[in-house]
């Protein structure tokens, strides 16, 4: 096969690598629209555990799975990154707002956080759906956790900070995710007003054995002590990484060790009564 036939075959001028990534994502963002279309997405839920009470839950997150031709749960990580940019993507944050403020609704001892991209603030249908919950069930708020991560916050930060100032007065708190992994300014960082700081796992995963990790985890801490912060510590998967953050002085613990995100928690069929704050 000559160069033009090849290219031609392969999506253009593109390689054959670059045209397999590209099918896959295409197939990809296939898969989570007809999931959206036939109503098969739902939250897995994860506990974040009080560190000074490891045994007790501080509040869950709650985290959108999708269903595929074959009933199989897919993860948001297989697809998120592949949709994020997308108009499917925004659809994917509103169904997870849903999901989320109906789990509030009917379970009124549930503290919840969920994740979205700042690019759904913008988004109506993303508002529309907060404002109807908010306007019929008002303590919902107070148990909404809105979570961005920090490189999502830094594509706008002015309408993050916008939408905080407008928010918070309603109950609802904001998370900061994968703190540490991104590219966040600090002259934009004193004008947030995060409430919880979540510090990315790859400072936490085997902290216990990695000083420099410690004195890492030790500056993040701090920062979030100056702006008067909660902290939660992502992907603990270890007793000795859990005692570690505890020692540090992290105020939540989320991870592996204590529980995988689950579709089917405890207290879906027992009223709440499992995870009071």
């Amino acid at each position: 096969m000559n160069k033009r036939k090849m290219a031609s075959a392969n999506g253009g001028s593109l390689s054959p690598l670059d045209f397999a990534i590209t099918q896959r994502s295409l197939n990809t963002l296939d898969m989570v629209k007809e999931a959206i279309t036939h109503n098969q997405t739902l939250l897995a839920f994860q506990p974040v555990m009080r560190s000074n009470t490891m045994g007790q839950v501080g509040f869950y997150e709650g985290l959108i799975r999708v269903l595929d031709a074959t009933g199989r749960v897919i993860p948001a990580a297989e697809f998120m990154g592949k949709i994020e940019d997308t108009e499917t993507g925004r659809e994917i944050d509103v169904l997870a707002l849903r999901h989320g403020l109906n789990s509030l609704k009917s379970n009124p001892h549930l503290r919840l956080s969920i994740n979205m991209s700042a690019r759904s603030i913008g988004y109506r249908p993303w508002m529309h759906c907060l404002t109807r919950f908010l306007n019929t069930s008002p303590t919902v708020g107070e148990r909404l956790i809105l979570e961005i991560s920090e490189s999502s916050a830094m594509l706008v930060p002015e309408l993050v900070i916008d939408v905080m100032e407008r928010l918070q007065p309603r109950g609802i708190y904001f998370a900061m995710d994968n703190f540490g992994a991104g590219q966040m300014a600090i002259r934009y960082f004193k004008d947030f007003d995060f409430d919880i700081l979540k510090i990315d796992g790859q400072f936490m995963r085997g902290i216990a054995n990695n000083p420099d990790n410690q004195a890492v985890v030790r500056a993040l801490f701090a920062i979030s002590q100056e702006f008067d912060m909660l902290t939660v510590a992502e992907s603990i998967e270890t007793h000795d990484d859990a005692i570690v953050a505890q020692q540090i002085g992290i105020d939540c613990l989320q991870g592996y060790y204590f529980a995988a995100p689950t579709t089917q928690p405890d207290w879906l069929n027992n009223s709440g009564k499992r995870n009071r704050a």
